[in-house]
């Protein structure tokens, strides 16, 4: 295409900020035309993130000075509750929007507002969006003007399920069990005591037990695709010593006589980011470090009924960012794989 697409960042500062500086620095199709911070407005993008230097030459505006409102599409890459205030504005004006807060994810309003704890400014606006969880729903993705970048958890866990769901091989009343891993990364870019090396490193333990705020959203896509099995959901999270990298184990059980290997190969045949491993593979974080790929396998516990889904993303890529541009590479109707082409880093 001859004109280049120009995207903005909001709250660019971040982990997932400046994860999208990277991929969208080699994407042939976008200019990176505007990146805002109020804290550090005025300080350049490559002096802040020394990464970047020789690469960007763009330096950090406030929202109201970055002309956003010029933008083809504008990501917000901000803590919960800020797109929902400024979307409404920039999507009047004309403007796409892929937000990878938690803002419109959930359809039920009442459900959000529990879970997120506090008053939710644009409930009309959350029947427009499109839950961007692309191999399921690109279509939808494609028409959108809205899209909700689903959260890392949900797009590990939810994932190797889609195939099974929507064929509704699971069996109602079963438990479904995901007991997942997450590198710090994943708690964002901030001050936190539970993040400091002293403590996350060289060491392993669960949170969020007593509840998550991605429990209803992985629910929600449970629900939608077969009845009577969100229900028995378990949803454990752990934080793992390592900076980026995401684990699902999950567990279920499935209906006589199929070929679970052969549902999810069938239905991602085609699909560009995800890697059906062949029978008896373990999955490794490593193998998708910095990549915009999730990588599964599935095999029967010994002398058992239930069944194991391993399944590995780079949280900050495939669990964010890198989902969010190939979001939108679907929503301009530009070449999926533009901006994506990351081999995973090893070691």
């Amino acid at each position: 295409m001859n004109k280049k697409i120009k995207a903005g960042i909001v709250g660019a500062t971040g982990y997932t900020g400046v994860e999208l500086l990277r991929l969208l620095a080699a994407h042939p199709d976008v200019e990176v035309a505007a990146v805002t911070s109020r804290s550090e407005a005025g300080t350049a993008v490559a002096d802040y993130f020394p990464s970047l230097r020789g690469v960007y030459g763009l330096a950090f505006q406030t929202p109201e000075q970055a002309g956003l409102e010029q933008c083809d599409v504008v990501f917000f890459a901000t803590p919960n509750g800020i797109a929902m205030k400024d979307a409404p504005r920039l999507l009047e004006q004309g403007v796409r929007v892929i937000d990878l807060s938690a803002d419109f994810r959930i359809r039920d309003i009442p459900t959000w507002e529990h879970w997120y704890g506090m008053t939710h400014a644009a409930p009309g606006l959350v029947p427009q969006a499109v839950y961007g969880l692309s191999e399921l729903n690109r279509e939808a993705v494609a028409q959108a003007r809205l899209v909700a970048n689903p959260g890392c958890y949900p797009t590990c866990v939810s994932l190797p399920l889609v195939p099974l769901l929507r064929q509704c091989r699971l069996k109602p009343g079963m438990p479904l069990i995901a007991d997942c891993k997450s590198g710090v990364s994943g708690a964002g870019r901030k001050g936190n005591v539970g993040s400091l090396l002293c403590e996350a490193g060289d060491n392993f333990k669960a949170y969020g037990i007593a509840g998550h705020r991605h429990l209803p959203e992985i629910r929600q896509t449970i629900a939608g695709l077969q009845d009577g099995i969100a229900e028995g959901f378990v949803f454990t999270p752990h934080l793992a010593p390592m900076i980026r990298g995401m684990h699902a184990t999950v567990y279920l059980h499935l209906s006589d006589g199929i070929c679970p290997e052969t549902i999810l190969r069938d239905y991602y045949r085609d699909s560009l980011f995800v890697d059906i491993l062949p029978a008896g593979s373990t999955p490794e974080t490593r193998s998708v470090r910095g990549a915009n790929l999730c990588r599964i396998s599935i095999q029967q516990a010994a002398q058992s009924d239930v069944w194991v889904v391993l399944s590995v993303i780079d949280n900050l890529v495939k669990g964010a960012a890198g989902q969010a541009v190939q979001n939108m590479n679907i929503m301009f109707g530009l070449k999926e794989t533009h901006g994506l082409g990351a081999i995973p880093l090893l070691p």
